[in-house]
């Protein structure tokens, strides 16, 4: 971590740059923070947390700690200098207010405050006072507390002096205002994912997490900490988890050209897959941009030179690829970026050229290095390269017969298909059934106007630890491309999913209501975030939600989706004699008749869905390869622990 001048004067009111006025922010939210569901609502702590990490980077904050209190208000605490609170001149009002009431107003603008800020994409802490219906900022500064209130966005208090202190650092606690956003229940495992992937970014940084809401019997509430000394490297270990590496520790990469700090770690493992994380003063940049360029330049050219040179591919008879020195990759890019441009749709893909030739040099001369040192290592990098290049030959070949079917069998629909009569993709939606039982429910029960129908036989192949072409080659997972209308191009470096044919846009995944199952939403999930994942990334995957449980009692018939809803609705059926009611425990799709199966899970009017999101594709990715590894206790577990909490859409 770079430190700057710590000359406490040069940070004070004269930094604090203010670029444009809040006034549209409550009435056009989701064009500030990207939506008003779970998504947003965590997006707020972020954008706090991001103020405490752009104190970190300039050397003066080490401890950062978020609680969800017991009321469900969010407080963050940071031990950095603490937001100016001295009478900012233009403004006409303290610099305090200056920063929580005007939008895009900081030092991350003064380039003399901040020399790179992880907050810049964002919108700063002042969007999230206007979208909480009370925000309490306390600064800790030069000896004293200071202290306002607000009241969406708009001061109910003065600055105001409340107290001595040693301590310097700002605490803001808000309270999400819950006309504005869908959930308002804050979700540790989503908060825990941001700061553990923060910790990794911004090694020696100490981040707590601590939840209020969930005491255990001794009193004690859930907590966790994230600190990494080993920063990138750490992180790929940790998404490697549960891989079989095939170099001993990590390739790091640290240095700084142009003036552009620059940190990669990567690693090779015995998978298939690519799995490349990339970020931009701690944003995820899910679209790549010129640092990935350089990373894949860099690696291309050093392990092609080192290969040639050893002989290692006179024996290849097929010419080698820049994708195959990449298969089996697991990295984490990180740039540091005085002023970034993003381009792409989400504003997610670095668009700086400098940082292409920034990320390529440094790369280049540490692999350079790292190869000519380890020899045996760099043989077994080589020869994982020379495997892909024919394995990829091999999935070319699979993947053109996959579109050439199509184009010879009538537009590529399996027979399996019962599709729908409407042709318009933004109405029509189709299930992926489990069995032919379920499918045979689910055709009878279904709208056939705009409802499709494609039965799946069984456990799909697991892709995360097949071969490509072998994917391909699998009938189901060719019958699920070609009824949903994508492909895969063919050209040598090219594995872009191709939507211009999309047939419907929601693709709806209903399997039963048990393990077995939820094993199998995940395989299909798999495949998808793998295979598919530009149909995650435009909301057109979702899941069912089929049932649990009948309860009857006379001629009065209720559903229940868990347990809880269960016991609960038994109580007030049942009143002192519980045993009257009738309880029917739907273990598979199939026991449902087509009518049932229509008004629970499947008529608009009355189903519930859930949108599947990639809220974190580097957590996505653990989590995949912990899911689809050798050993199934813990794929298990987390299914059955974690299958509940998915985000819900109706």
């Amino acid at each position: 971590m770079s430190k700057t001048n710590k000359e406490k004067s040069n940070y004070g009111a004269q930094n604090i740059q203010v670029l444009e006025g809040l006034e549209a922010v409550r009435k056009r939210p989701a064009m500030y923070i990207g939506d008003v569901g779970q998504r947003g609502l965590h997006h707020l702590i972020y954008e706090v947390v991001d103020n405490s990490i752009d104190e970190a980077l300039a050397g003066y904050c080490k401890n950062i700690h978020v609680t969800i209190n017991e009321d469900n208000s969010i407080s963050v605490k940071d031990d950095g200098r603490g937001i100016p609170v001295d009478w900012h001149e233009k403004e006409n009002k303290s610099a305090l207010e200056v920063v929580m009431t005007v939008l895009h107003a900081g030092g991350k603008f003064d380039k003399d405050t901040y020399k790179v800020s992880g907050g810049l994409h964002g919108v700063g802490v002042s969007c999230v006072n206007a979208l909480s219906t009370k925000l309490l900022a306390t600064v800790h500064r030069d000896g004293k507390i200071y202290q306002q209130e607000y009241a969406i966005g708009v001061p109910v208090t003065e600055v105001k002096e409340i107290g001595t202190t040693t301590e310097g650092g700002t605490i803001v606690t808000f309270w999400a205002d819950p006309t504005i956003f869908t959930h308002i229940e804050y979700k540790y495992d989503t908060i825990a994912a941001r700061l553990r992937e923060l910790s990794y970014l911004n090694k020696g940084i100490h981040l707590n997490l601590e939840d209020k809401r969930n005491i255990d019997e001794n009193g004690n509430s859930t907590s966790e900490h994230f600190y990494s000394e080993g920063g990138l490297s750490e992180f790929v270990k940790y998404l490697d988890g549960t891989r079989e590496n095939l170099i001993p520790i990590p390739i790091t990469v640290e240095g700084e050209k142009s003036g552009v700090p620059v940190e990669v770690s990567f690693q090779y493992n015995n998978g298939y897959a690519e799995n490349l994380h990339s970020y931009v003063n701690n944003i995820n940049t899910i679209e790549g941009g010129t640092h990935v360029a350089g990373f894949r330049r860099a690696l291309t050219r050093t392990l092609k030179n080192y290969a040639e040179k050893s002989g290692l591919l006179k024996n290849l008879k097929i010419e080698i690829s820049g994708e195959d020195f990449r298969e089996g990759l697991t990295g984490v890019i990180s740039v540091k970026v005085q002023e970034p441009q993003f381009e792409g749709q989400t504003k997610t893909k670095l668009g700086n050229s400098d940082v292409m030739g920034a990320v390529d040099t440094c790369v280049g001369e540490i692999l350079t290095n790292y190869l000519e040192e380890n020899p045996n290592q760099a043989k077994t990098i080589v020869n994982k390269v020379v495997l892909a290049a024919q394995a990829r030959f091999a999935a070319r070949k699979a993947r053109e017969m996959v579109q050439r079917k199509g184009a010879m069998s009538g537009g590529g629909l399996p027979g399996k298909l019962s599709d729908c009569s409407e042709k318009n993709p933004e109405i029509c939606e189709i299930y992926l059934v489990e069995g032919d039982s379920a499918g045979g429910t689910a055709k009878q029960g279904r709208d056939r106007k705009f409802q499709a129908i494609l039965p799946l036989r069984g456990k799909i192949l697991n892709v995360e630890k097949a071969l490509e072409h072998k994917i391909y080659e699998n009938e189901e997972i060719k019958n699920m491309f070609h009824a949903i209308g994508v492909s895969i191009g063919t050209a040598e470096d090219s594995k872009e999913l191709n939507l211009e044919k999309l047939r419907y846009h929601k693709i709806i995944i209903m399997t039963d209501a048990d393990v077995d199952g939820s094993h199998i939403r995940t395989l299909i999930l798999t495949l998808f975030f793998r295979y598919m994942r530009k149909l995650i990334e435009s909301g057109y995957l979702y899941i069912a939600t089929p049932p649990l449980y009948q309860l009857k009692k006379g001629k009065e018939a209720v559903y229940c989706w868990t347990e809880e809803e269960r016991d609960e609705i038994v109580r007030r059926l049942g009143g002192d004699k519980p045993d009257s009611v009738n309880i029917q425990r739907y273990k598979g799709l199939g026991e449902m008749n087509a009518e049932q199966l229509w008004e629970t899970t499947m008529d608009p009017a009355r189903r519930t869905l859930k949108q599947v999101v990639l809220e974190s594709a580097a957590e996505a990715d653990h989590v995949f390869s912990m899911l689809m590894g050798d050993e199934v206790p813990p794929r298990r577990e987390f299914i059955e622990v974690n299958a509940k909490y998915a985000r819900i859409d109706a």
